[in-house]
C-alpha cells in the first residue's frame, strides 16, 4: 500500500476567475488517480492545504510526524515546489527509519488541464515510491532526485541535481 499525504502546493490549487487568483478547494489526488485508472492500493490523507511559500518548520513537524506514525513503508508527499526542496531536508533529518518518503508537486495546477504537469509527476512518484529504497526524495519532471542534491531552477521552472 501507498501512503499519500496531501498538503497543498500548486498542484491542488483552483482558480478564481473573477478574482483572478489561485485559490484551494479540495483535493484533485481521487480524481487524478481515477483517470490514471490507477490500481494501486493507496490510503490519501490530506494534512493541509498551504502554499509551499507559506509553509513553516510547524507544517514540516506535522508532516514528519504523520510519515513516522504511518504504517505504511511507501509513502508520497503532495507539496508546493518553492519549498519541496525544504521539506524534503527536514523530513530526511527527522530520523524517519525504513520508509521510501517521495514529495512531488506542479508547477501549473492541475485544474488548469492539459497544461499542468501534475499528472505526469503524479505517475513518476507512484512508480518511483514502489522502486526506490528506503529515504527521501523529490521527484519532478521525470526524474528522482535524493533530498540533498536536488534544487529548483528559477530561471528553466526546472529541477536539476546539485552536485
Amino acid at each position: 500500500m501507498v501512503q499519500i499525504f496531501v498538503t497543498g502546493g500548486t498542484f491542488d490549487k483552483e482558480y478564481n476567475y473573477i478574482h483572478g487568483t489561485l485559490f484551494f478547494k479540495d483535493t484533485h489526488l481521487p480524481e487524478m488517480l481515477d483517470r490514471g485508472r490507477c490500481t494501486l492500493d493507496i490510503d490519501i490523507k490530506t494534512l493541509m492545504m498551504v502554499d509551499s511559500l507559506e509553509m513553516t518548520d510547524e507544517d514540516r513537524a506535522i508532516i514528519a510526524h504523520n510519515c513516522r506514525r504511518s504504517a505504511h513503508q511507501r509513502i508520497l508527499v503532495t507539496h508546493g515546489t518553492d519549498s519541496i526542496v525544504e521539506t524534503a531536508s527536514f523530513l530526511a533529518q527527522a530520523d524517519i527509519r525504513g520508509k521510501t518518503i517521495v514529495l512531488t508537486g506542479a508547477m501549473i495546477p492541475y485544474a488548469f488541464g492539459t497544461s499542468s504537469d501534475g499528472f505526469f509527476n503524479l505517475g513518476s512518484a507512484l512508480a518511483f515510491v514502489q522502486t526506490l529504497p528506503p529515504g527521501v526524495y523529490v521527484v519532478m519532471n521525470g526524474r528522482y532526485f535524493q533530498w540533498n542534491s536536488v534544487r529548483k531552477n528559477r530561471k528553466t521552472g526546472n529541477f536539476e541535481e546539485t552536485i
